[in-house]
């Protein structure tokens, strides 16, 4: 049967579309327009002074019809038990998502959604075609009409639960149980969300962006002017400009800590029967939602400055939605390592939260830091001959690398325990990665003729994370161990076949 409300999005969406679109164009915008237009000379005839301005203002208008037009031909409504959307500029689309395949709906509040009472909301299944985009996308409305789409969804479930049940039970008893059954879990005090933020990577972000804006703009850039101030202002001294460069940092360590700050802000975990909900964010506020059932391991991750002061992040990576935070999800992004056991426990019971006890062997030390030395020998060499004597200096990255090499050693560790595997490694950071059999999608054991004279093995464990994988390893264990984790993930089917 047809439903007969059709519901439409909020007229801001047409202004959301116009910034989207202007946002992704501005570079080439500015580029091929205002390139010209940098010229003082006059030609005369006033439209073509101007013709620049005018062909920017031309694309405005034409952004502006554009996001009208989509804003006008979209609408959704719910017909057998689906989420159907209709849309599209010039041609006509449809898109019909069941409710079996929706494992959860984001919410975001940016800046325009919050003073009109509004949201965005994006529609997670348990699979799509790309990471960055999710299923579906309801840009902005109201959220009431969030609520009713929530309503839909839960009360068709419900239908399908109520099949099973003897005649006479009353559903709505069931449904307001299971809706009251929500939990706060953690949440991320001021003190904590500074240091997280002091702590972030996100100076990188802010550089890497500042590199991409550079070499869009490389033509338009004075740089034979720069050149010439900047050797002036090196006369002055190094002192002068360490001072300025340090100072250049630090702005951009500023700016990554506000970043950081707002985007966490109010962070707090929930769970609602059968899902994890997140809530962060101060100027865009974001709600997402993580059905257990779709998640495939539990990691914890000691970055070494924060692990000085007891802190750690948690991660898990999910199997569902395709969206940009579909994979690695930080479920706490910040913690003291103390106060970590008792959250997870209450989100997932049946973890074993035991540090693995198992250490690599002694023989397996040269491992990590032979390959890396061999290949750094032509390089010291290279430098130490043509930067004589200076080039002597890099005979100083043998002592790190062996050093690195035997902090990775020490940090590798393992556990069996019934169903669950316990893997601990080391890049930069420390991980502890807590694995179950039945989400481990592959295992592999690798050897190559030296392990075997040394009889070490290393062990890869493969698990879904979004649309791609995540693979937990520990590297040069003793054979028989590394045998023996891979006996124990083989169907039970597989090894009495064997044993025949």
């Amino acid at each position: 049967m047809m439903s007969e409300t059709r519901y439409k999005l909020h007229w801001i969406t047409a202004v959301i579309q116009v910034l989207k679109t202007v946002k992704e164009m501005i570079l080439p915008l500015l580029v091929i327009v205002f390139a010209n237009g940098l010229n003082s000379s006059s030609s005369g005839v006033w439209y073509l002074d101007y013709l620049s301005f005018i062909i920017f203002g031309a694309f405005i208008i034409v952004f502006a019809i554009t996001g009208i037009i989509k804003w006008k031909r979209f609408e959704y409504w719910f017909e057998d038990d689906e989420l159907r959307i209709e849309y599209g500029l010039f041609v006509k689309k449809k898109r019909y998502i069941p409710f079996d395949r929706i494992q959860s709906l984001d919410y975001t509040e940016g800046i325009l959604h919050r003073p009109l009472k509004l949201v965005k909301v994006k529609v997670e299944t348990a699979g799509s075609s790309s990471l960055k985009k999710s299923e579906a996308e309801l840009t902005a409305i109201t959220k009431e009409a969030a609520q009713i789409i929530e309503h839909e969804i839960a009360a068709a479930k419900m239908t399908k639960k109520a099949v099973s049940l003897e005649e006479g039970t009353v559903v709505e008893g069931i449904e307001a149980e299971e809706q009251s059954q929500v939990k706060s879990i953690f949440t991320m005090s001021v003190k904590d969300l500074l240091i997280l933020a002091t702590t972030s990577g996100g100076i990188g972000i802010i550089l890497s962006g500042a590199g991409i804006f550079l070499s869009q703009f490389a033509e338009m850039i004075p740089f034979e002017w720069m050149y010439e101030e900047v050797s002036g202002f090196i006369k002055f001294g190094l002192l002068f400009v360490a001072i300025a460069v340090f100072f250049g940092f630090f702005v951009v360590w500023l700016l990554s800590v506000g970043m950081t700050f707002l985007s966490y802000y109010g962070f707090s975990v929930s769970l609602d029967q059968q899902d994890i909900v997140i809530t962060r964010g101060l100027l865009e506020k974001k709600r997402m939602t993580v059905p257990l059932n779709r998640v495939q391991s539990i990691r914890v991750i000691e970055n070494p400055f924060r692990q000085i002061f007891g802190y750690a992040a948690v991660a898990i990576d999910s199997a569902g939605g395709g969206g940009a935070e579909g994979a690695k999800i930080n479920l706490f992004p910040l913690v003291r390592k103390k106060d970590i056991n008792g959250p997870l426990k209450e989100i997932f019971p049946d973890l074993i939260l035991v540090e693995p006890t198992r250490k690599l062997p002694a023989r397996s030390r040269r491992f990590y830091y032979r390959i890396d030395f061999l290949w750094m020998v032509p390089a010291i060499g290279a430098m130490a001959y043509f930067f004589f004597p200076y080039g002597l200096l890099s005979l100083l990255i043998v002592p790190v690398i062996i050093f690195y090499g035997l902090w990775q050693h020490r940090s590798g560790a393992y556990e069996l325990s019934g169903n669950q595997l316990t893997l601990r490694f080391r890049g930069f950071s420390l991980q502890t990665a807590f694995l179950m059999r039945k989400r481990i999608q592959s295992m592999e054991v690798k050897q190559n003729y030296f392990h075997k004279r040394r009889q070490v093995a290393s062990v890869t464990a493969a698990i879904k994370s979004g649309i791609g994988t995540f693979r937990a390893q520990v590297l040069h264990m003793e054979e028989a161990e590394a045998e023996r984790i891979l006996s124990w993930y083989e169907p039970k089917t597989e090894k009495k076949g064997r044993q025949e």
